[in-house]
């Protein structure tokens, strides 16, 4: 699949107001600066689509995109932020988790975990807690230029083990990296074969 055409919709707080009809859609969703805004921009070839930031946290809302005038790509913030207060993650909590267990648009859910790091609780209990609720999720490992092929290799076996312990099937696995172009095209192939599929 190709994309020509990425653009803008809405940023929102509250599912209830992203945009209407039927049109699907596939969301990215990972710990705070995991590499989300990174990854939506470079599969989409525009590099100024989603904003990014060295600073974690800065998707605060759920920003749809429209592709190919097709389907919604979507950005929602990230989790596991320390920094704000409890009040504030409590907010983002609620914003997630409605958006992902009430909105029936949500075709996927690309959870993204950082490649340099052992399988952590925090993303763990996330993926558990998507199981439990059925929702259909893949999961993508990003920053994989940051370490050698044989590390990385050693990472996502230790992940898949880990996973194991509680998971009969593991959901689709892949890899990705802006800086060294890889990934966008299994990326994008996967998005395609859902849309087909729907």
């Amino acid at each position: 699949m190709q994309i020509n055409e990425a653009e803008f919709v809405i940023s929102n707080s509250d599912f209830r107001r992203c945009p209407q009809g039927d049109t699907t859609e596939v969301a990215f969703i990972g710990r705070s600066n995991v590499g989300k805004s990174s990854l939506i921009n470079y599969l989409t070839g525009k590099k100024d689509l989603a904003k990014t930031s060295s600073k974690p946290g800065k998707t605060l809302l759920i920003n749809h995109f429209l592709i190919n005038k097709r389907f919604h790509i979507v950005d929602l913030p990230g989790y596991g932020f320390a920094k704000v207060s409890k009040t504030h993650r409590e907010k983002l909590r609620k914003i997630i988790e409605d958006y992902i267990m009430f909105r029936p648009q949500l075709a996927n859910l690309f959870v993204l975990l950082d490649s340099r790091l052992s399988p952590q609780a925090i993303d763990l209990e996330f993926i558990e807690w998507l199981g439990l609720g059925g929702v259909p999720f893949s999961i993508v490992f990003t920053k994989t230029d940051k370490l050698s092929r044989s590390r990385l290799q050693e990472n996502l076996a230790a992940y898949r083990e880990k996973m194991l312990e509680t998971w009969e099937e593991l959901p689709p696995i892949m890899t990705s990296s802006s800086e060294k172009n890889e990934g966008r095209d299994e990326i994008l192939a996967y998005i395609d074969e859902i849309n087909r599929s729907l």
